[in-house]
This record gives structure tokens, C-alpha cells and sequence, in this order.
């Protein structure tokens, strides 16, 4: 069987963080998965999960994602065995790719010589500037995070690296979508990210907390972005949304998990070794299984993940399947999938008018960009 196209979240931490932020949906779901609470994945199940990446991941390059809670407080020393550990098991002509996303707060000069030395690609979590930023994101004290956060993204920059900034859009910042985009390009920051919150709420009437973002307020945010980059950033700054909604134009696959027609190729690997769905479905019906058990290969095509994946789009409603940004959307994110279409039918995603709004804005660039290419 040809391998599947997959990138795991490694949580060599679990949910362990070293904040307290107020929208965060890993530390709240996952209690002490693998042990208690300051735990850090075995060396056993380091390399078991080494060797088993590098030969599940056939002749393409191999990824490594370590995610967390907060993936630094397993110390410097474990990356240096895992990249050891790479480099003991990495075949011929093989490229090894590590990637860390980080709140950036404990990133010193150690970690940053350590993480430029590897070649790693860093994402750092950063809401905006300081008034905005430390709104949700606070220590285990209740202090702001944004003046270690935003020193580490700029060590790291001093450092020769390019840290992507991770901006999680919720109804703290939606108002201010120029304000944080501007702070980030005054930061230096080439590569951005922007992940609407959504926090179910059964009980609410509209169906999740307050601090999730609003829908429309969410694709506002996103076309004032669009229109800002458009003007002055184009070559220079690359938003992740953006990117993929452009791959449409060249007829290319989306790259991004939640706007692929199938998921499933984002699974988590827990500090002990157990497989899960995916980052948002950490819970006992979605554990496939454990890689001390079972090769990788056979969690990824297993009948339940194979199943779990090809869900998204068998269950999109027929609102989703006869919209005209469908190609772009997909259906985004099966967890937010929890409101009727107008006709009443269950499935339409939470974020649909907002992304609606906002794809559909950004339709004349994409077909001027399809056109340009077949000159």
C-alpha cells in the first residue's frame, strides 16, 4: 500500500504548559494522558516513534511536528537524543524536517543556538500586541505572556531563523484586524498563521462561549488582512489561508488539513505512545491505538482512521456540496461542523458566512492568478 500523505503532532509533554491560556482546548480535554502531570515521553518511545516515522514515511521527506501543551519543557536535552536518534536511523538521500511550535516564552539563547544549529522550523503563538496578547495568554500566575513571547520570536530572528507566528483570531482581537496584522509585520514576521477560536457551548444561543470569534467578524477579519497584504505585501509576507485558497488556481491540493476534502493525516502521538485522530478528537473513541504496539503504517490505515478521514466529506451537507467556494473550504474543520444550513439540514460549519464572505472576496485574485498562468 502506497503511504498515506500524514504529519503526527508529537506531544512530548502532553498537555503540560507553563500557561494558563483562556481558550486553550488541549490542557482543558487531556488530563495526564501517559502519567502525570510534568511527565515526559519515555526515550523508548522516542525511538520507537523515530524509526517508525522514517519508515512509514516511505522516500519522501520525514516530518517531525512536536507540539505540546508546551513542547520546550521537555528540555533541550531530549531534542538533542531525538535529533541524534534521526541522524542513527535516517537512510541515504533521506531529508529529516523538525518543526516545534512553541509559546516562545522559555526560548533563551541555548534553545535558539540548539534550534538554528537543527535547522528547525519554529512557530510561535502571539495574539497581537501586548494589550491584546495578554488578554488570554497569562502564566500559571496570571501574569501576560507577551513580553517573553514576542523576545522570544525576536532572538530567534536574531538568531537567523524565521519564526511563523501563530495568531489564534477570537473575539479579544477580531476588531482589530489591521492592528495585529501591522504588529506582526513591524515585528518581522514572513509568515503568518490565523486560527479562529471556536468553543462549543451547548447551553449559549448561539452555540459557543463568548470569546469565540463570530463568524462574519472572523471572514471581516480575514478580507481586511487579504486587502492589506494585496496593497503592500505581496512577495514579501506569506498568510497561510491565503496561501492555500491560491493553490485553487494551479488545481493543487490543499496542504492544510482542515480545507482538504479528507483529514485524518494529522494525528496526535501522546507522550506514551498512543495514536489519536487528530489534535481536536484526544479522547477515548478516537484512540486508534498505540505505536509500541502497532507500526505507524497500521495506525494511518487503519479502518478507523481511513473512516474518521473520509467522514469530512461524506457527511458535508448539500448547502456545502453546491457552494460556490466549496473547491476552497471543503468544509473546513469537522469539529466546527455543529449548526443547520438554512434548509434545516445538519453539518454546516460555524465559520461558513465568514469564510463565505471571505473566500468569495478573494475569488477575482485567485482566477487573475489562474489566468496569468496560462499565458
Amino acid at each position: 500500500m502506497e503511504p498515506m500523505e500524514y504529519q503526527a503532532f508529537i506531544k512530548p509533554v502532553g498537555a503540560n504548559c507553563n500557561l494558563r491560556c483562556n481558550y486553550c482546548y488541549y490542557n482543558s480535554s487531556v488530563k495526564d494522558i501517559g502519567g502525570t502531570g510534568g511527565a515526559i515521553m519515555s526515550e523508548e518511545v522516542l525511538e520507537a516513534y523515530v524509526k517508525l516515522n522514517i519508515a512509514a514515511a516511505g522516500s519522501g521527506p520525514v516530518f517531525f511536528a512536536w507540539h505540546g501543551g508546551e513542547p520546550t519543557l521537555a528540555g533541550i536535552d531530549f531534542y538533542r537524543k531525538a535529533v541524534e536518534l534521526q541522524k542513527r536511523y535516517q537512510p541515504d538521500g533521506i531529508e529529516i524536517i523538525n518543526g516545534i511550535q512553541t509559546n516562545g516564552t522559555l526560548v533563551d539563547d541555548e534553545w535558539c543556538r540548539f534550534l538554528a544549529e537543527n535547522r528547525f522550523a519554529v512557530g510561535i503563538s502571539i495574539d497581537g500586541q501586548e494589550n491584546l496578547h495578554n488578554k488570554n495568554r497569562r502564566s500559571l500566575s496570571g501574569e501576560g505572556s507577551f513580553a517573553p513571547a514576542s523576545g522570544g520570536f525576536q532572538r530567534l530572528k536574531e538568531y537567523g531563523l524565521e519564526p511563523e507566528i501563530l495568531c489564534v483570531v477570537s473575539s479579544t482581537n477580531a476588531d482589530y484586524p489591521l492592528d495585529v496584522y501591522r504588529y506582526f509585520r513591524e515585528l518581522g514576521a514572513r509568515w503568518m498563521t490565523f486560527l479562529p477560536l471556536v468553543i462549543r457551548d451547548n447551553d449559549s444561543y448561539h452555540g459557543v462561549l463568548p470569546l469565540s470569534v463570530a463568524p462574519r467578524r472572523f471572514g471581516e477579519f480575514l478580507c481586511a488582512l487579504f486587502d492589506e497584504w494585496v496593497e503592500h505585501d505581496i512577495g514579501l509576507i506569506k498568510i497561510q489561508i491565503i496561501e492555500e485558497a491560491t493553490r485553487v488556481a494551479f488545481n493543487q491540493e490543499h496542504t492544510l488539513c482542515i480545507f482538504k476534502k479528507e483529514c485524518g493525516g494529522v494525528p496526535v502521538i501522546e507522550l506514551n505512545g498512543d495514536f489519536y485522530s487528530c489534535d481536536h478528537y484526544v479522547n477515548d473513541d478516537h484512540r486508534i491505538g498505540n505505536i509500541m504496539e502497532t507500526p505507524l503504517e497500521g495506525l494511518l490505515c487503519s479502518d478507523r482512521q481511513r473512516a474518521f478521514g473520509k467522514a469530512k466529506w461524506t457527511t458535508l451537507p448539500r448547502y456545502c456540496l453546491e457552494c460556490e467556494v466549496l473547491d476552497m473550504c471543503n468544509g473546513e474543520c469537522p469539529k466546527n461542523r455543529f449548526i443547520a444550513t438554512p434548509s434545516g439540514e445538519p453539518g454546516l460549519n460555524y465559520l461558513c458566512e465568514g469564510y463565505r464572505l471571505f473566500f468569495n472576496h478573494m475569488r477575482p485574485f485567485v482566477d487573475a492568478v489562474r489566468n496569468a498562468g496560462k499565458r
